[in-house]
């Protein structure tokens, strides 16, 4: 793990600048800096409609330093895509109206905003807002836990899905955002067929790695299609699961590429690759972490992330109520420097401190505040 001394030196400080600081470029979108708020649910927007509160609340961060923006998951525009009535929607006028203005607060703060598109699938709770009759969907009905509790989705439910996304992606060019994120992690439905205990499907949709890439493959092409040629689309995948932390899509350099060399091919300009702990080797005989192996293997641009500035992973902060404290990133910036991956993305880190990139840049380090749980409970 990373060392857990602080450090506000001048040299620290003029290498965190260099490194952090350079402006990097992803189709038309050209960033600031090598900083990324991570995406993280916050359940603020009563029936799916992002207000003011939300706009502040990423306009804070954007004027706080970070170079680019991730939303916290939205739902496309599918019955079973969601299962709360406070995550918002990115569908319906209403909710679109409000993310304009989101856009908007951003870009006038300095920023560069991405809108994270998301169907849960078999991690909807039945009966669950906002479409309370819709089903359990997922490749073969089967939840995270092996439990057979859904309904297997039929050829008609995977278009409609993937046309899901594509409305979504082409909305979000058109309210004025500056990509899109489509979320591919952490067992939710696109994660869920790439995986082969939730994906056991005997059609084109199943079977070997390739094929399990299929449906994400689909969706990543669409999005292609239903937006501008340079228009960033990102993919964020992950290897673990919610509730199945060791979990693996891909057991090798050679899996992982059969996973992601059919998501290059449809258009896919970066991959977001979420780990619980960045600085953790992600296949054995390296030391590149998922981020790493996922840009060398692809040649794509890569986002890196997990429990970056921290001390504590996310699920022992929130589940056995351990602090996180504020820690050295020189182990980030080594990663960085040797070009492992291109973009490190901060969650909790920045929600607990609006102003961690720019206190990171400026040589603040003994400024920042280190995260709290009580900080899930606010939009601040």
């Amino acid at each position: 793990m990373p060392s857990s001394s602080s450090s506000g030196s001048s040299d620290s400080t003029a290498r965190a600048t260099s490194v952090l600081a350079r402006p990097f470029t992803l189709g038309s979108l050209t960033l600031r800096n090598r900083i990324v708020m991570a995406p993280m649910t916050r359940e603020f927007s009563p029936g799916g409609v992002p207000g003011a509160d939300v706009a502040e609340y990423y306009a804070r961060r954007a004027a706080g330093g970070a170079g680019l923006i991730v939303t916290e998951g939205t739902y496309i525009g599918h019955d079973s895509a969601g299962t709360s009535d406070r995550v918002p929607r990115f569908h319906g006028d209403d909710a679109l109206a409000g993310w304009s203005e989101v856009a908007q607060a951003v870009h006038r703060a300095g920023g560069k905003i991405v809108p994270q598109l998301w169907h849960v699938g078999m991690a909807r709770t039945a009966g669950a807002p906002p479409v309370p009759e819709a089903p359990q969907v997922g490749p073969s009905g089967i939840s995270i836990d092996g439990s057979a509790a859904g309904k297997a989705m039929t050829s008609q439910d995977v278009d409609d899905v993937i046309a899901g996304f594509a409305a979504g992606a082409a909305a979000a060019e058109a309210r004025g955002f500056d990509g899109v994120e489509l979320h591919g992690a952490h067992g939710y439905l696109i994660d869920q067929f790439l995986w082969a205990r939730t994906n056991q499907r005997s059609d084109g949709y199943g079977g070997d790695i390739a094929s399990r890439a299929r449906f994400a493959a689909e969706i990543v092409a669409a999005c292609r299609q239903a937006v501008s040629s340079d228009f960033p689309i990102i993919f964020r995948l992950s290897q673990w699961k919610m509730g199945a932390y060791e979990a693996k899509i891909a057991e090798s350099p050679q899996e992982l590429d059969a996973l992601l060399a059919p998501l290059a091919e449809a258009g896919a300009d970066a991959f977001h690759c979420s780990t619980r702990r960045f600085w953790l080797p992600e296949f054995d005989g390296s030391d590149l972490n998922l981020a790493g192996w996922a840009k060398k293997v692809s040649g794509k641009a890569t986002i890196s992330v997990g429990s970056v500035g921290l001390d504590v992973d996310f699920t022992k902060a929130l589940f056995q109520g351990e602090r996180s404290s504020a820690t050295d990133i020189a182990a980030l910036l080594d990663r960085l420097e040797r070009d492992e991956f291109d973009l490190v993305a901060v969650g909790r880190s920045m929600l607990g401190d609006p102003e961690w990139a720019a206190k990171i840049l400026s040589g603040r380090a003994d400024e920042l505040k280190p995260f709290d749980l009580r900080a899930l409970g606010t939009l601040y």
